[in-house]
């Protein structure tokens, strides 16, 4: 097909009935409504600038944040700007990539606010997509499909696509403000900047003259431009950095930090816009870098007496390059970057705020997720949303692992290849302690230069980290490491929380600094429906238990529960009370407020996405006759009429160590996951892949029916058990935007059955169900009774006894009778209509 759109395509037909009126930024067309199967095709985000309020005034009232669509109807592309009022469906995941769109009503934008780019044509074109119905669940695979086709009455591609409506010439990934995202952020040098190998090459100014220059006025070597040629060597790298303000206009606000030195001493040099473009990924700890124009100023966020360096691609245009040592005088070699290594049994004695370097064997990735950088900013911005994950490394110097908090550094593609039985170096973390906890509550997250290499990348051969002795030392516990008895606990994704909470209501109050703000049971309805797509909270409630259940993973039709017999009673008839609100599937059709109000909800029933653990209506049918003081499911009734369910359990025991034996088609290899990944500290080596399945232990499982039964958990809420052959399939699953839950199901859960409470909340009599997972792995070890008042103050059940089953926990359950409970509840939204909702503490209220 030609570039040139046919006459007969959905988008010739529908946009061809619109144009804009006369006059100069006036639009008088009407809006024309697609009715035929779009599909999109490539979803791009960026902030606005100043001259985005021209074109959408109210777009204020939805953040900073604007979206342009790349839409297909099959025979070409097209490109426009989504309307504000639709970001919401962006930012809960439910317009993404790869989704069919029906129903699709644009209007025609002014062209006056339509840069050039290569989605429009030359009589420029320019659409703003005001309502959309969507229709079927997304195909990332069509999506890529699509993307070789001609772009609709265009000539083509005449370079890199921009914003449609901001003075912006990158884009912004869709999760969070630190990594790059799209094809110009380049990974070699510009041509032009590389420069001829000289031998012995030798500085012409030192950091130390720079700096006496600068401060104290010697040689004047350092006022303006700077031509003299500085050698250095980056000790440290920091995140991207990204200042893009609504009220000022910037093409490419970004700014990033080196840390770098020669032997006469070590300063910041600052790369600015379109220069972290062109060098951010070029550039890396270890490197010999040349620098030419650049300008010295005060450092003003360090010591009053210091200077840095500052990169610009303009007044002056510097000039970078990457030298090799051998070009370097050797009197002139900078010094090569220091680490400081500690293991998990050295790290128990840091104190608080600590700089580390860790090495260790991963064991736990968890899914990404997203959390409040704060209340809100100064400037009047939203808080904005820092994308991270937890990580589980152990390195066999104690029983204690280290867990990482691991936020965004920059290296999307390092943090994709994040699994089990990888072998991973973070460098410049701090270490957080929690209030109050010593050994269990300590934990390590990013500094501003946190930088993560990883087995399969081919980093570790490179940095001069391998030799030291720690990593050494590791190396050597590793290569005796069986890979069966690492991939026995090596677990990913699910629900996971860390440092574990307070198990007294006292501590934890305390650790909230007062009393917790405590939630109306519509008031949590409310926080929970503005999350954002895996956004993560914290709410507080005081409620009863009025049911509890017992569920197998796939077999939620047959549980075993208990309810309360005035709960049942009082919610046994169909109608919804006052007290209480319903959930609907979330409405497929969208508009913007402004265009299109929604019918507002009556008093008695509010709208939220159904979730397989979030809020449910009353009981619509009775449940069996209770016990004057509650309803227990009638075990033994079913145990002679019902055989047992055979399913497969997490196995317990690790297997055998087996001889190592040379690796052919069909045989088992105990070792050589692990030995690969310490041999990519010799040479660039990539992981074999492994065929290793556990057959774990079965066990029976008796059930009986409940009347009405939960909504099933979502798979994301379960950890996963690792697979390794699979593992780029299961990392997918855990990044942002990237996770469909028909793909989680098909791998094996580490968890196959769950509880369900049902809370009443004491202030209105709002019903929240949530997931209890007492046996979560994320749960932490504490002797106690295993009472219920025990297992919820702790989260968990005992480690120095056996845990009750199934049957015992609900046959004691009716020890909730009538128990006000402080409930600690976690909420994170997992993208379309799937909001979960954890119990993760739940203290007894005596007062």
């Amino acid at each position: 097909m030609s570039n040139m759109a046919a006459p007969d395509c959905v988008f010739h037909r529908t946009l061809t009935r619109s144009r804009p009126g006369p006059g100069p930024g006036l639009n008088k067309a009407s809006p024309v409504v697609c009715r035929e199967f779009l599909f999109l095709v490539e979803l791009q985000r960026y902030s606005r600038d100043q001259g985005s309020s021209v074109y959408f005034p109210q777009a204020v009232l939805h953040g900073d944040d604007l979206y342009d669509v790349t839409l297909s109807d099959g025979d070409c592309r097209l490109r426009v700007t989504l309307d504000p009022g639709l970001n919401r469906l962006v930012e809960r995941n439910l317009l993404q990539p790869g989704a069919t769109l029906c129903d699709a009503t644009f209007i025609p934008a002014m062209s006056a606010q339509h840069p050039a780019c290569p989605g429009a044509s030359a009589e420029r074109d320019s659409f703003r997509l005001v309502s959309v119905q969507l229709s079927g669940e997304a195909d990332e695979g069509r999506s890529l499909r699509q993307d070789s086709l001609p772009w609709y009455r265009s000539s083509g591609p005449a370079g890199a696509l921009v914003p449609l409506r901001a003075n912006r010439i990158v884009f912004l990934p869709l999760w969070n403000n630190v990594d790059y995202s799209g094809g110009g952020w380049r990974e070699t040098p510009p041509a032009e900047e590389e420069e001829e190998e000289e031998e012995a090459r030798r500085p012409a100014v030192t950091v130390s003259e720079l700096r006496d220059s600068f401060l104290f006025g010697r040689r004047a070597i350092a006022r303006g431009a700077v031509q003299h040629q500085l050698i250095v060597r980056i000790i440290n790298k920091s995140h991207l950095m990204y200042f893009g303000k609504t009220d000022r206009n910037c093409e490419c606000p970004y700014k990033a930090v080196l840390e770098v030195c020669d032997r006469t001493g070590s300063v910041c040099v600052v790369l600015w816009n379109s220069v972290c473009v062109s060098w951010y990924q070029r550039l890396k700890p270890g490197d010999i870098i040349s620098l030419r124009r650049y300008r010295v100023k005060r450092h003003y966020e360090a010591e009053p007496e210091d200077i840095e360096i500052s990169v610009n691609s303009r007044n002056p245009a510097a000039r970078i390059a990457v030298l090799p040592e051998s070009s370097v005088s050797p009197e002139y070699l900078p010094p090569a970057p220091t680490y400081s290594f500690y293991n998990s049994a050295e790290l128990l004695d840091r104190p608080h705020g600590a700089e580390c370097d860790v090495i260790g064997l991963l064991t736990f990735c968890g899914r990404a997720e997203r959390m409040r950088s704060g209340e809100g900013c100064h400037d009047g911005r939203r808080a904005e949303l820092r994308e991270y994950h937890w990580l589980r490394l152990e390195d066999g110097t104690s029983d204690q692992p280290i867990m990482v908090k691991l936020f965004s550094t920059s290296q999307p593609d390092t943090h994709l290849k994040l699994h089990p039985l990888s072998v991973l170096v973070c460098t410049r973390l701090k270490l957080m302690r929690a209030a109050g906890q010593t050994d269990v509550g300590f934990f390590l997250t990013n500094t501003t230069y946190t930088q993560v290499y990883c087995t399969g990348l081919g980093h570790h051969s490179e940095m001069s980290y391998r030799r030291l002795r720690p990593v050494r030392l590791f190396l050597q516990w590793l290569r005796g490491r069986d890979d069966g008895q690492v991939l026995s606990r090596a677990l990913i994704g699910g629900f996971f929380i860390y440092p574990p909470p307070p198990v007294s209501l006292e501590t934890y109050m305390k650790d909230q600094r007062g009393a917790p703000r405590f939630l109306r049971g519509a008031e949590l309805q409310g926080e929970v429906t503005r999350l954002c797509y895996r956004e993560r909270r914290a709410f507080c409630i005081q409620a009863a238990v009025t049911m509890v259940t017992y569920s197998r993973r796939g077999e939620e039709d047959h549980c075993l529960f208990w309810t309360d017999r005035a709960s049942s009673l009082s919610s046994s008839s169909p109608r919804p009370s006052p007290s209480s609100f319903s959930l609907p599937s979330t409405p497929r059709s969208f508009r913007p407020p402004l265009s299109s109000p929604s019918p507002r909800p009556s008093p008695s029933s509010f709208s939220l996405p159904s979730t397989p653990r979030s809020f449910r209506p009353p009981l619509s049918s009775p449940s069996p006759r209770p016990s004057p003081s509650s309803a227990v499911s009638q075990l033994s009734a079913h145990r002679s009429g019902k055989s047992c369910k055979k399913r497969k359990m997490v196995p317990t025991e690790s297997q055998k160590r087996r001889p190592l034996v040379t690796v052919q088609a069909g045989q088992n290899n105990d070792t050589v996951i692990l030995f690969e990944a310490s041999m990519e500290f010799l040479e660039n080596s990539n992981a074999d892949e492994d065929d290793d399945d556990d057959d774990g232990d079965t066990s029976s499982f008796v059930t009986a029916p409940l009347l009405p039964p939960f909504p099933p958990v979502a798979v994301e809420t379960l950890p996963m058990r690792y697979n390794h052959t699979r593992r780029e399939e299961q990392a997918v699953v855990l990044a942002m935007g990237g996770g469909r839950a028909t793909a989680a199901d098909s791998f094996d859960s580490a968890l196959e059955g769950y509880y369900t409470l049902r809370l009443r909340a004491l202030s209105d009599g709002e019903s929240i169900d949530a997931v209890f997972l007492p046996h979560s792995p994320s749960a932490p070890l504490a002797p106690h009774s295993n009472t219920w008042t025990s297992i919820l103050s702790h989260g968990a059940f005992s480690s120095h006894t056996p845990p009750p089953s199934p049957v015992d926990l609900i046959n004691m359950a009716a020890q909730l009778s009538n128990q006000r409970l402080v409930c600690v509840l976690e909420a994170c939204h997992l993208g379309g209509d799937t909001t979960e909702l954890v119990l993760s503490r739940a203290f007894h209220l005596t007062h």
